[in-house]
């Protein structure tokens, strides 16, 4: 059996510019992390004595005879990208929701690319691991997805991703440990309760560029560097208020970015002491990152009870294999 564990990822500022139709012509960069939440997948041959060759665990169970009889798609189309022909038993578990904002789809490509990989007894090294998943998601799968969440998910870590216009991927790490501690104490993620599909939200305005909607984008990853400055120079308290200025520019982009529902989080949030924030991901639902001091949010959390608020810290680490009884030589 391999199992793996993949880290999900908050991204701050440049998102839209990791699209390929953005930054194979203009280039891209973003400022993200991973966070200590996590999918797991675990991966076995099936025995022989099975009556099906293939056990699907993830929100359905699935037993089936063959690989294309699978309706999780992602599995069935890696199957067949790695043209594995054994049977296998296949469980997935994530420590939070599908479609929430916070990469799980690729993280989810990522560790199962990472697992079946190994089965096969090949190491992947981080930016192979990464590439591979973009190419399967954006070439095979055929999704309107960027290239941000793969990269995360695969190194793990603070960084600022570099998306070149060749293609090519640069990741930077972030090294100023007492100022990313900072900014994560003064950081809660609220869940919306909304689930959305990325890709539809994406497509609206990444595909569909006007003058005016590339200028927005420009914006947001002009504040990727702005970011970085921050984190360096310590005044972090501008990190929360530049989270605000990018937030206004991503809501331009699309009106289905946002609704009444998230807004009055988001108004409530900042009356209430938050300096700024985001929704994470393409928009529409999902998790609110917010900028806010722990003296403000007890006194938030008090009033809106109903809000889940998720607690977190940043991780260093990327997707990896935690158990492995194949035992690469």
């Amino acid at each position: 059996m391999i199992i793996s564990k993949t880290p999900y990822r908050i991204s701050f500022f440049g998102g839209g510019s990791d699209y390929p139709a953005w930054y194979k012509k203009y280039g891209g960069e973003v400022l993200s992390t991973t966070i200590d939440k996590y999918i797991y997948i675990s991966c076995r041959f099936s025995p022989k004595y099975f009556k099906k060759n293939y056990r699907i665990v993830w929100r359905k169970i699935e037993n089936v005879q063959t690989a294309k009889e699978i309706n999780h798609k992602a599995v069935r189309e890696l199957l067949k990208y790695l043209k594995i022909k054994q049977g296998l038993e296949i469980h997935y578990y994530g420590d939070l929701p599908a479609r929430s904002g916070m990469g799980s789809s690729s993280c989810f490509t990522v560790g199962l690319m990472q697992s079946l990989h190994r089965i096969k007894k090949i190491e992947l090294n981080k930016l192979k691991l990464a590439k591979k998943s973009i190419y399967f998601e954006q070439k095979v799968m055929k999704e309107i997805v960027g290239s941000q969440d793969q990269t995360s998910a695969s190194f793990g870590g603070f960084n600022k991703i570099i998306f070149n216009r060749n293609g090519s991927i640069k990741v930077k790490k972030i090294s100023s440990n007492k100022n990313i501690n900072k900014l994560c104490n003064n950081l809660i993620l609220i869940y919306t309760g909304i689930n959305r599909t990325a890709h539809k939200i994406a497509n609206n305005y990444v595909n569909k560029l006007t003058k005016e909607k590339s200028e927005h984008i420009q914006r947001i990853m002009s504040y990727v560097r702005e970011g970085e400055q921050i984190l360096n120079s310590g005044n972090i308290d501008d990190f929360g208020i530049l989270l605000n200025q990018a937030w206004m520019e991503k809501k331009a982009l699309s009106n289905l970015i946002t609704n009444s529902k998230i807004n009055e989080i988001y108004d409530q949030a900042i009356k209430y002491g938050a300096l700024g924030g985001k929704l994470l991901g393409a928009g529409g639902g999902g998790f609110l990152l917010m900028y806010m001091k722990e003296k403000d949010r007890k006194i938030f959390f008090k009033k809106f009870k109903k809000l889940v608020n998720i607690p977190f810290n940043f991780t260093k680490t990327g997707s990896e294999i935690i158990f492995d009884e194949i035992n690469i030589k």
